[in-house]
């Protein structure tokens, strides 16, 4: 495939994400609608659903981690690696802004709050301090990553992988939301940071720290212990 249509397939595929993830955590997380599990299956289907739409394309990332994990274990050429984050940046911003009309329309908008946006400390839906939150977003993102490239190994069995990180997603979720509303995504932080209440631009640094360095190690485990030769 061409770079430009890997580059789309990212935009699309990352605004898609952020649109049925954040929108569910946006408009449908209360207690009256869907709650955590519901968020949660937000984010794990829409990977399902983005992995079998456009992963022959572009391998669907949609994650800037992902991209940064997939290179440090060999299987993204660097060459793709600078237009896949821009791509999943942009697609994400999209997502958001369009979340952004869509919830200031509302009657009685009076600023959009949180907006979905991760945070620690008095941000964190749990009351989860810096500590916790570094903590849980590099773990999570390590073994995000150790399963992306364990079930899209050569020797792994074929046709799964879509569902496997879909799946694994969604049980991210459910352990992390109440800890920092689940990065794991640099892409899926910043671009809701853009549009939240200004504490969450303060904070985002953590949400780009620590899921990168959670790809970068697991990238380099998995090639040193566990890629088929």
């Amino acid at each position: 495939m061409k770079t430009s249509q890997k580059f789309f397939a990212e935009l699309l595929g990352t605004f898609i994400l952020v649109l049925g993830g954040c929108g569910t955590a946006v408009f449908a997380s209360s207690a009256d609608f869907v709650g955590i599990l519901g968020v949660a299956l937000a984010f794990g289907l829409t990977i399902v659903a983005a992995a079998y739409a456009i992963g022959h394309v572009s391998g669907a990332h949609l994650n800037p981690a992902v991209s940064l994990g997939l290179w440090a274990g060999g299987r993204l050429p660097g060459k793709d690696l600078l237009p896949y984050i821009v791509a999943q940046l942009v697609g994400a911003t999209i997502a958001a802004a369009v979340l952004f009309i869509i919830v200031s329309q509302k009657a009685g908008f009076d600023g959009v709050g949180g907006f979905a946006a991760n945070g620690y400390g008095e941000h964190s839906p749990g009351g989860y301090g810096l500590c916790a939150a570094l903590i849980a977003e590099f773990i999570l993102t390590f073994v995000f990553l150790l399963v992306i490239l364990g079930v899209t190994d050569k020797s792994a069995p074929a046709g799964f992988a879509g569902l496997a990180i879909g799946l694994t997603l969604a049980l991210i979720h459910l352990i992390s939301i109440p800890i920092t509303n689940t990065s794991v995504n640099p892409a899926r932080s910043i671009s809701q940071a853009l549009f939240a209440d200004c504490w969450a631009m303060s904070q985002l640094w953590v949400f780009i720290l620590a899921p990168v360095a959670g790809a970068l190690v697991a990238g380099v485990t998995y090639k040193k212990l566990f890629a088929a030769k």
